[in-house]
Order: structure tokens, then sequence, then C-alpha cells
């Protein structure tokens, strides 16, 4: 497929970016994202809630401002009632009000499968877009949220999550990456991404990919939910973990001492997941102060970026 080159186009889709990002002025660019999903949760109301805080994420991984909103639904009208539906999207709307974001539209088609997802608008100043490469050796590691949604996610469709487990995630999942974001913007921040369905290594790896820089990831630093440790010798282990590790592994080297439902948690596919962030070193501790000051309690340091190995994430 050949693309035509813009030169407004700041991020495109040369790299695995976490949206696109169009100069219209030289102190103005527009950031556009779109992400939509299967039910993961069995209320519809939380259900619309999670697809609203995920689809926002990439802009706030970028740095930027959400500014408007549009719906994308698939739903079975013969076989589902409209009052699910309507719950869906109560909720994608209260927590676009939360945001400040404007709703202004939409598009539905009749699917067998339910599926509920928006497009995201906002904006940032060209040269102040977080990519999500641009680490530096030296920098720390800041993850802003607990692993282990894809995990708990998993177990409740087999029947086995417990209500704490599930309360723990579906908080997570709806906590927007608002506050995380205006924080980061507070330090020079180098690399930024929003931890989803690639799980933490598969995002790490595209922050290094191609790079002169590597990563040290220290799994005992790595916030998750305690529960996803039985859940994940239990099996309950999505499909998608799964892809992630056999499409990285060569990415990454990983001690023997750690234990195996940790790597399944550092794999684990998030949904609406916290934000991962480069930082000077330097800076790393204040920020990280901040943000537990603010009410983002999950926050921690949890790696560093090095020169060697190239390329290549170490996890200890």
């Amino acid at each position: 497929m050949q693309l035509v080159p813009d030169p407004n186009l700041i991020v495109g889709m040369e790299r695995a970016e976490d949206a696109g990002v169009y100069k219209l002025s030289d102190d103005l660019a527009v950031i556009q994202t779109l992400d939509f999903f299967t039910p993961i949760v069995d209320d519809p109301y939380i259900f619309g809630q999670v697809a609203a805080a995920n689809a926002l994420s990439d802009v706030y991984a970028m740095g930027g401002k959400p500014l408007t909103a549009m719906n994308i639904v698939c739903f079975p009208v013969k076989t589902m009632d409209m009052s699910i539906l309507r719950e869906i999207l109560t909720g994608g709307l209260a927590k676009l009000h939360e945001a400040g974001v404007t709703l202004v539209g939409g598009h539905s088609v009749e699917d067998k499968e339910l599926k509920y997802g928006l497009s995201i608008t906002g904006v940032a100043h060209p040269q102040k877009v977080i990519l999500n490469t641009g680490a530096r050796v030296g920098d720390r590691l800041i993850l802003t949220k607990q692993l282990g949604t894809g995990i708990i996610n998993t177990a409740l469709k087999g029947g086995v999550a417990d209500e704490v487990a599930v309360s723990k995630a579906v908080k997570c999942m709806v906590t927007l990456n608002d506050k995380a974001s205006e924080l980061m913007l507070t330090v020079d921040v180098h690399a930024c991404t929003d931890v989803t369905g690639f799980g933490l290594l598969g995002h790490a790896c595209e922050m290094i990919e191609g790079t002169d820089v590597g990563m040290v990831i220290y799994s005992s630093q790595v916030p998750f939910f305690p529960e996803v440790k039985e859940l994940s010798e239990m099996g309950m282990i999505p499909g998608g973990l799964h892809r992630n590790r056999e499409f990285r592994i060569s990415m990454v080297e990983i001690s023997p001492e750690i234990p195996l439902f940790m790597v399944d948690v550092l794999f684990d596919p998030q949904t609406s997941g916290g934000l991962l962030i480069s930082v000077p070193g330097a800076e790393a501790e204040p920020l990280l102060d901040r943000m537990h000051k603010e009410g983002i309690e999950e926050a921690a340091i949890i790696g560093e970026v090095v020169a060697e190995p190239k390329g290549r994430i170490v996890v200890k």
C-alpha cells in the first residue's frame, strides 16, 4: 500500500504509535484515534465507561487534550434488548463528561456480536507531542496502573473471578489517564505509551524496537492485582497473552528466577491500562511523589532505560 506523503503529517502509519497526529498550524496539531471491542464485563453501563476511558487513553498518552468523540456501535437488534444499548451509551457518555469531552455523533450497524467504542479527536502543540519512541539512557520508567485486567476478565468469563478482584479491575479500567498525562507534562518526558492489548512487555518493546537503547524491568516493582497469581496458576489465561508472548519473546530476556505467573502478568493484554512513561532519572522520584499525592496510588518506577542490550528488554 502506497501512502501519499504529507508535510503536515506528524505521526501516521509508519510505525506503531498510539494515535495519528496532523499539524494544522504552527501551534496546533490534531490527534485522532479510535478503538472498540466486545464486552469484557457483564454490566452494560460499566462496559460503556471502560470503552470510553480506553479510547481516550491514546490521546492522553501523547500528551494531548481530547475534545470530541463519536460512538462506534455494532448491535444485535434481533436478539438483544435496546435497553442494553442505552445503558452502554449512557456509561460512555458519563465518562466523556468526566473527561470534558463532547460527544458529536457516531455510527451504528446491525451485527450478530455486540461491539462498542469511540473515535476521539484531541489537540496538542505540534512540537510537544509525546511519541512512544525517544527514551534515553538513564531514564526511569513509570507505570501508572496495576496489571492483570486481562487475566481477571478471563476469569470473570469463566465464572471463577471473585467480586473483590472484579471490583478492583473495574475501578482500574474506568479510571481516566488524564491526571497522569497532565502530571507527566510537568517534566521533560522523553516517551510515553498506554499499556493496552499488547501487555506491558509488548508495548515496552514498541518503545525500543529499532532504537539504540534497551530496557531493564524490575518485576518486583511492577504493580499488579494480587488475585491474578492464583487465577494464572488456575489457567485463566486470555488468548491474547499467548499471542503477545509468542510475538515479542525474541526481544525479551527473562530471569529464570521470575515466577511463571509474573511472566503471565507482564504479557497480559490490558484494557484501559495505565501509562508507561520514560522520564529523566532525576525527575522520576519527584514526579512519582506528585502522582501519589494526586491520587494515582499504584504508580511505580518499574525499570530503566539502558545502553545495552540495544533493542532488547531484560526482566529481573
